[in-house]
């Protein structure tokens, strides 16, 4: 019988059969595997068994999915000791045919934990052929947008604003006089 078998930390030889010809494997408990792990999306991916052969499908999810480190964008074949990924968690797709090197799956299963409530976005970092990119050059001369800033409309402002303040002061003063002389 196929099945993926867990290698990720805090999961590790956990077994998931695969009993029925489409699984589909999320974080919330709607979904035929529910893995309960913050960078696993709600709705991750389907697993369709085909006769002998298993098609992993991506349902758009936040971190993706992937078959040996090579990205699922729709769908992919996934062929027995292959490893998927969902988000941060690794597993590895066995049939009847397939030695398993994992340990056996816990006899009791562990409580159950609260799920998040959202996917969490890993970062993905920066790849390989982005660091051969050339850097481009910064300038720092008046035109750039990192030189220095004139403070000319803040100083017009700040007079502006004093002067007015002045002749405020001057006529709350003339107000009050004439009201004290009468």
């Amino acid at each position: 019988m196929a099945r993926l078998v867990a290698l990720s930390e805090g999961l590790t030889g956990r077994i998931y059969e695969l009993k029925v010809d489409q699984t589909t494997v999320g974080r919330v408990d709607d979904n035929t595997i529910q893995i309960a792990e913050p960078s696993v999306s709600s709705h991750h991916c389907e697993i369709i068994l085909q006769g002998a052969e298993c098609v992993v499908k991506d349902l758009n999810s936040t971190n993706g999915t992937f078959v040996n480190g090579q990205k699922v964008t729709t769908q992919s074949p996934i062929k027995p000791g292959q490893v998927l990924r969902l988000g941060q968690i690794d597993l590895r797709y066995e049939t009847g045919d397939t030695p398993a090197s994992a340990p056996a799956a816990p006899s009791a299963p562990p409580p159950p934990k609260k799920l998040p409530e959202q996917t969490l976005a890993v970062p993905r970092g920066v790849q390989f052929n982005e660091l051969a990119q050339e850097a481009k050059a910064v300038s720092f001369d008046k035109n750039s947008a990192f030189s220095k800033k004139s403070n000319k409309g803040t100083i017009m402002f700040i007079g502006i604003a004093v002067a007015v303040g002045v002749i405020v002061i001057a006529f709350i003063v003339y107000i009050l006089l004439q009201q004290v002389s009468n």
